[in-house]
């Protein structure tokens, strides 16, 4: 019974890897080979797919769904390609293009949502980081250096960023008033003691990969198509073709935000069931523990449905170009700063935990 239940296991989250790898590789592959409306039309399929899939899950919750959905993404890749090998029908086109409009006026959705869960985050660790240290001195002392260790991980991470970065007199201008804000945020925060040097560091790690990507310019897709060879006399080229897509054509900057995104949304979704509660326990899973929490719709929401999160967040940053990448990059930041003042100026007066190492 061991065995079995180990295997299953085993295949189970081999599917699910597969089914990130292939929705990683299928949307850039389409839009390098055949065009912007054909990627279009397959990231609405994928959407639509997960739509179902994740209801699937919510009504039934097996496990066996994971692995019956692999071979759908291969499907859908082959009717993209088979649609767009001919002329278009006009409502088809209309359709993609409906899409494609959903996801570019989702772009502040996704903004929002990434700054919100990047300061949700970065508060819990400030809360978490209270408690562990609480009257201990060696703990003190502990966490004192490693807030150290990601201020000056932040400030050498800007520098190094700022010659690509600050390519402009504006973009110089908008790191300027970020760091500016920031410094005084973290100022009026200890002075109102309703932050601390963990939260405060944990934002400027924020602010500093923000910068980061701002300099990081997207390079243009490289053509992953080939001649065409018989598939068997010639594997090892085929795979070698496969691979060079992979390292070269994948846009790179996109996957770290992505990557970044999606991890973020995750950690926020684990926290927001503690809101509301009277404490900050039973934060393993959705359960039954979480009924009575205010937040537990919306995070059972967001975990049932992260696949179809995952392609619209993916296929909005893929339509992006470097300068608009840029642009969402800052509205991210100032946005994130402004929630973060307006939380300090709003929040509760000094808690139980001792503060007296807070600002220090």
């Amino acid at each position: 019974m061991y065995n079995a239940w180990l295997l299953w296991t085993a295949v189970s989250n081999a599917a699910r890897l597969s089914t990130v790898l292939q929705i990683l590789i299928f949307l850039p592959l389409t839009l390098a080979t055949l065009s912007t409306p054909a990627f279009l039309l397959l990231s609405l399929l994928l959407s639509v797919h997960s739509l179902i899939h994740g209801t699937m899950i919510l009504m039934w919750g097996s496990e066996a769904l994971s692995v019956l959905q692999v071979p759908m993404h291969p499907f859908l890749l082959l009717v993209c390609f088979n649609v767009f090998s001919s002329s278009v029908n006009p409502w088809l086109a209309t359709i993609t293009n409906l899409w494609g409009t959903v996801l570019k006026y989702g772009g502040p959705l996704f903004i929002m949502m990434e700054g919100l869960s990047s300061l949700l985050v970065a508060q819990k660790l400030g809360q978490e980081g209270k408690k562990f240290v609480g009257d201990d001195e060696v703990r003190q002392f502990g966490v004192l250096i490693l807030t150290a260790i990601g201020y000056v991980t932040s400030a050498w991470w800007i520098a190094v960023s700022y010659p690509a970065a600050a390519v402009s007199p504006l973009s110089s201008t908008l790191l300027g008033v970020a760091l500016t804000a920031f410094l005084f945020l973290t100022i009026i925060g200890f002075a109102l003691r309703r932050t601390n040097i963990i939260e405060s560091s944990s934002l400027l790690l924020f602010l500093a990969y923000n910068v980061w990507l701002c300099g990081i310019d997207q390079a243009s897709f490289s053509d992953p198509a080939s001649s065409y060879a018989p598939l068997l006399p010639n594997i090892l080229a085929h795979f070698q073709a496969l691979l060079n897509f992979v390292t070269n054509t994948l846009p790179k900057p996109v996957l770290a935000a992505l990557l970044y995104r999606l991890a973020i949304l995750h950690l926020a979704s684990r926290i927001l069931p503690t809101i509301g509660g009277d404490s900050w326990e039973s934060d393993e899973g959705v359960d039954s523990r979480w009924d009575d929490r205010p937040t537990s719709t919306l995070t059972r929401i967001l975990l049932t449905y992260r696949q179809t999160i995952f392609v619209a967040v993916y296929s909005h940053l893929l339509l992006l170009d470097h300068s608009s990448q840029v642009w969402w990059r800052w509205m991210n930041v100032f946005f994130t700063l402004f929630i973060w003042g307006v939380e300090l100026l709003v929040s509760n007066e000094d808690d139980e935990v001792a503060k007296d190492w807070k600002v220090d």
